[in-house]
């Protein structure tokens, strides 16, 4: 069996779930797909009223009760201390900065991630991390008591933090832990826990559990609780067995990691193809992430994780989260029970995750990142139409409710779960820490921007926004068939040897021409 830790990510502001990237397991520690994403926002955008939305990663649109009840404990706090109310302008400031203060932690926590990877080790990086997510709960818990809006603020930076450094980390341990039989469906696991982590935190989000005015402290807290199981579980898991021989040099305890991992004592092939990749990094140190760009035979790795880690951020699919509400309500769905329904879209994107887990390793990752691209583009363009039309059919409320689902499902074949592992299985041992860093940066980069940029979006292309986002949908499954390898049952060593003899190709052809040779020589 391999470890498996569950999507590292947000347990700041639950009611939606959060990308806990990865975000599970085959062996156990769950809590970081708790963490991951329960009290996140779902990298801002999932929407219901258990949602703090707008501005962690989707931006846009409806305002859920606990943004209200903040808001409301802001305004208090001020007037209790001054004597006199917020204006409306800095309760605003105040609560952009609470939800900015997220993705900002994250970015802080994806450029933390490599150094504490290399020098603690993946395991050991996991656990210390829950430091901030412990500290992060403190802040929540007691926030209302102190009558302070500035511990949410810190709590909310913290939680990022823990998101950023688990988002990173979780995934190398996973890949680097796995048979390359299993990699992808091990991997696979974290999107599972993330989507399981979205449900939950809606479920705990609703107003007869914790989505009450008085209950939101508890519900910001609620991360200790994943928090804490990992740090009871994930001891009693062995560190990845890449890191203690290939970083480290730790034939022995290597060995017994695999041992303890695999269950069986006949890991003959396993170690020769681990001493294979050693011998290949043999007095290489760990990259640093600026060199990933120089380095001419990581071109088209670097530019791969670059490409399909934004389209995974711009794709829409956390907007969509943001427009459902007010499509349920067009559809007829009451007011009060909207909130059920947003359940059933975690609900979707928990399914595709199961389903892409159990066919990863069949079909292998391009098939179903092409294919979930793919249905995304073309969900979301009957989604646009069902918009545009409408007030002119009783029946395309509907039609675009039904989209929301299909596109949600869309993007959990492929792109929630396959993305997420790009890093760890085209970069070898001593350039996939910095990877990481480059890859967690972007995201939580992209993040900003598309919570930043969506409710201009809204209100310049009204029922035309999610056109943006099928052009990088479309993007994505081109670059997907035409440059991205299969690494489907290949091991490390391998892949970097077809990548590297990919990227020389490359170099040679593209050779500027300078002119015909000129002649040395008339003799026949």
């Amino acid at each position: 069996m391999c470890p498996g830790q569950g999507p590292p990510g947000d347990m700041g502001l639950p009611g939606s779930g959060g990308e806990l990237g990865p975000q599970g397991g085959v062996n156990g520690s769950w809590a970081e797909g708790m963490e991951g994403r329960v009290p996140e926002v779902r990298e801002g955008a999932r929407q219901g009223p258990a949602e703090i939305h707008s501005g962690d990663g989707s931006g846009g649109g409806n305002e859920g009760p606990e943004f209200r009840h903040i808001q409301e404990f802001t305004n208090q706090t001020w007037q209790a201390r001054s004597g006199r109310p917020l204006p409306d302008h800095l309760v605003l400031l105040v609560w952009s900065l609470i939800v900015s203060l997220y993705p900002l932690g994250g970015l802080f926590g994806a450029l933390l991630a490599g150094p504490l990877a290399v020098m603690l080790g993946r395991k050991q990086s996991l656990l210390v991390n829950n430091i901030f997510v412990v500290a992060a709960a403190g802040l929540f818990g007691f926030s209302r008591r102190a009558g302070s809006f500035e511990m949410v603020m810190l709590g909310r930076l913290l939680v990022g933090v823990n998101a950023g450094v688990s988002m990173n980390v979780q995934p190398m341990y996973l890949g680097e832990s796995a048979p390359k039989e299993l990699r992808g469906t091990v991997a696979m696991t974290s999107a599972i826990f993330t989507a399981l982590g979205i449900v939950m935190g809606q479920v705990v989000g609703l107003r007869e559990l914790l989505g009450g005015p008085q209950a939101w402290p508890l519900l910001l807290a609620s991360c200790l609780v994943p928090g804490l199981l990992q740090l009871a579980s994930l001891p009693l898991l062995p560190e990845s067995p890449r890191y203690l021989l290939i970083d480290r040099g730790d034939a022995e305890a290597c060995l017994a990691a695999l041992q303890r991992l695999r269950g069986t004592t006949d890991l003959a092939l396993e170690l020769v193809e681990l001493e294979e990749e050693r011998a290949a990094c043999q007095g290489l140190r760990a990259r640093r992430p600026w060199e990933l760009f120089w380095d001419g035979t990581l071109r088209r790795q670097v530019t791969s994780l670059v490409v399909l880690g934004s389209a995974m951020e711009l794709c829409g699919n956390d907007s969509v989260y943001a427009y459902a509400s007010s499509v349920f309500l067009e559809a007829g769905v009451p007011q009060e029970k909207v909130q059920y329904a947003i359940i059933g879209t975690g609900c979707c994107e928990l399914l595709t995750a199961f389903v892409s887990c159990a066919v990863i390793e069949r079909v292998g990752r391009r098939v179903l990142l092409m294919g979930g691209y793919c249905l995304m583009t073309f969900w979301g363009s009957i989604f646009t139409v069902a918009l545009c039309l409408q007030n002119s059919f009783p029946w395309m409320p509907y039609l675009a409710m039904s989209c929301i689902f299909a596109f949600i499902l869309s993007f959990g074949i492929g792109p929630a779960g396959v993305t997420g592992i790009l890093a760890t299985e085209l970069f070898d041992q001593t350039a996939r820490p910095a990877a990481y860093m480059v890859c967690g940066a972007l995201m939580w980069t992209m993040l900003f921007l598309v919570g930043l940029g969506f409710p201009f979006l809204m209100e310049g292309l009204s029922h035309f926004l999610y056109v943006p986002f099928l052009g990088v949908c479309v993007c994505a499954a081109i670059y997907t068939g035409f440059f991205l390898p299969e690494t489907k049952g290949k091991t490390f060593l391998e892949i970097s040897e077809e990548l590297r003899r990919l990227n020389l190709l490359r170099r040679s052809q593209g050779r500027r021409w300078r002119g015909p040779d000129v002649i040395q020589s008339t003799e026949l």
